[in-house]
């Protein structure tokens, strides 16, 4: 995992510690009212949208890893743990940028803005 200095953390929310996610074990956390789920896999952190396009359902955490992807525990469809893309290539998740300062996860949420 690469450190960055503080100053570079600009704009992203503090989750948790390093040493308080399990390997390929996902855990979620509300940041600005965006749900997002939290992966360690081989030493490697990665954040995705948590909310199932299928059928909406906030279960992404729960998923389990195979081939480098979370897999929704109720539908079954993969997402790919660096992009939230689909195995097809379509959209699938949100990803954020994680960055590590001191052990701690740091994470960037950019809001989607509405145009009505």
């Amino acid at each position: 995992m690469q450190a960055f200095n503080k100053e570079e953390l600009h704009g992203y929310n503090k989750l948790c510690l390093v040493t308080e996610l399990k390997e390929k074990s996902g855990k979620r956390f509300l940041v600005d009212d965006v749900d997002i789920a939290v992966y360690k896999v081989e030493k490697k952190i990665y954040a995705l949208g948590n909310i199932c396009p299928h059928r909406h359902s906030a279960l992404i955490y729960d998923g389990f890893i195979e081939d480098d992807c979370v897999v929704c525990p109720l539908h079954g469809w993969k997402f790919n743990l660096k992009d939230g893309k689909m195995p097809t290539g379509t959209t699938g998740l949100s990803s954020y940028e994680i960055k590590i300062f001191n052990d701690e996860v740091f994470v960037k949420i950019v809001k989607k803005e509405l145009k009505w």
